[in-house]
């Protein structure tokens, strides 16, 4: 189960980009002319010169439940030019992701993303400076109001790093939630947690009481007051730029779930 968790976490390495780890430098060469999207049993999916995409690691056929998300991964596809670079395919390489980790890793990933919940971003405070703890106060405090009168959960935040259990209570409230959500919901879920350091926020997010830009917001609190202070440099930037990437299309994929 850990393994499976892990794999979900590895965003580059993913899908099609973790067929090419064992040598990043070579990228494979463009194969195909034409792309297209399919009806097929179960959804849809991208075709190659007529035929069906596969996944690159457990050859399964990829099948989604969405036109819209189908129609993002092809619109990856033919951007390619004559190189395959996975780095610039993040729907394929989140949806292959999924279909590789299969349902039967559902459970695991409910249970990663109540996980973080119980000791989440928001949970954890700081002293000072106050300037810090005032913008950590206005944003996150504003987030667990609105899950704890949505949901009728209770929250215990805590200053400095030291663990404070949460209400079980609340807990399994949160797992309730995720009962009954697809594979593609919960992978969504779990990158936009593993990349926002918050189950709070993710599953906050899937029931619209936060947008996608407050998420991203509340998650960079920290870091953003940081910058305020020193700046940012240009591999910082780059790397939050690519992690912004990532949250969006499990935001698309969310957007298409719910249409």
């Amino acid at each position: 189960m850990r393994d499976q968790l892990e794999d979900a976490h590895k965003h580059i390495d993913d899908g099609y980009g973790r067929a090419q780890h064992a040598n990043r430098v070579e990228l494979p060469k463009r194969f195909y002319k034409d792309v297209g999207v399919a009806p097929v049993d179960g959804g849809f999916a991208v075709t190659l010169d007529g035929r069906q995409v596969h996944t690159p690691g457990k050859k399964i056929p990829v099948v989604v439940p969405a036109a819209a998300i189908a129609t993002t991964m092809a619109e990856e596809w033919a951007a390619q030019a004559e190189f395959i670079n996975p780095a610039t395919m993040p729907m394929v390489r989140l949806i292959n992701s999924a279909v590789e980790s299969g349902n039967e890793t559902i459970p695991a990933f409910r249970q990663e993303i109540v996980k973080f919940a119980a000791s989440d971003l928001m949970l954890y405070r700081a002293d000072a400076p106050q300037e810090l703890v005032s913008e950590q106060e206005l944003v996150w405090d504003n987030a667990l109001v609105k899950l704890a009168r949505h949901f009728g959960v209770r929250f215990q935040p805590t200053i400095g790093i030291i663990h404070q259990a949460q209400p079980q209570a609340s807990l399994d409230r949160l797992a309730e939630t995720l009962d009954g959500e697809n594979l593609f919901v919960l992978t969504a879920l779990v990158n936009i947690t593993g990349l926002t350091g918050s189950g709070l926020l993710a599953i906050g997010l899937w029931h619209r009481l936060f947008s996608a830009d407050e998420v991203w917001q509340a998650a960079h609190v920290d870091e953003d007051y940081q910058i305020g202070l020193w700046g940012q440099d240009e591999e910082a930037a780059a790397r939050r730029a690519q992690r912004r990437v990532e949250f969006d299309t499990a935001v698309a994929v969310l957007d298409a779930l719910r249409a």
